[in-house]
């Protein structure tokens, strides 16, 4: 289960964080940190496919496929080995494909040449920068979660489906829907006829 302290990102910090990434930054201390485009894409796909990020950093376009009009995403989760086969709306496949023609990448190589660990140090020291709180790499696929949620008319069975988490209380705590709240929500849903 992912760390407690662990909150999604907001949809504002999310832009923020991608485009300090993006632009590049210099701390306090005068320590320089260079645009980087390859975290900003990782942690871009991250909200937008809800993968982990060990999985994105493994990510090879190649494991994109089109089926009958629609791309599909197919690998094998890193942590769970669990096949994940779902659909990836064009425009992220599209995005994913600019960015590897951009770099040369042939389908078969990985997007990024990246460890998790860079990811997370990286993200640190933004977020640090950006005096952000509670953030990790994870907030992203948070971030994925709970917008699908509210997207989705608060579908929690869909989410469960999407993280492949292997029950609902699993993806009631990560939403943070807690039992208080389902307590409260079936007081305030009493329809008693006369």
């Amino acid at each position: 289960m992912a760390n407690k302290k662990t909150r999604a990102v907001s949809k504002q910090e999310l832009e923020q964080i991608i485009i300090t990434i993006r632009t590049g930054f210099v701390l306090p201390t005068g320590e320089k940190f260079r645009a980087n485009e390859r975290i900003a894409v990782a942690l871009t796909l991250q909200a937008n496919l809800g993968l982990r990020i060990g999985d994105i950093v493994k990510l090879k376009l190649s494991d994109i496929v089109l089926e009958n009009g629609r791309y599909h995403l197919q690998i094998i989760e890193q942590k769970t080995g669990k096949a994940r086969n779902f659909t990836v709306p064009s425009e992220v496949y599209i995005f994913i494909q600019s960015y590897a023609l951009n770099r040369g990448l042939k389908p078969t190589q990985r997007l990024f040449d990246l460890t998790v660990r860079a990811v997370q140090n990286h993200l640190q020291k933004v977020c640090g920068y950006l005096e952000i709180k509670g953030v990790s790499t994870h907030s992203f696929r948070k971030f994925f979660a709970q917008s699908m949620y509210e997207e989705n008319n608060y579908d929690i069975a869909l989410i469960q489906e999407l993280l492949q988490h292997s029950s609902i209380a699993i993806t009631q705590r990560y939403l943070g829907v807690s039992s208080q709240k389902v307590e409260q929500a079936l007081q305030k849903h009493i329809v008693i006829p006369a």
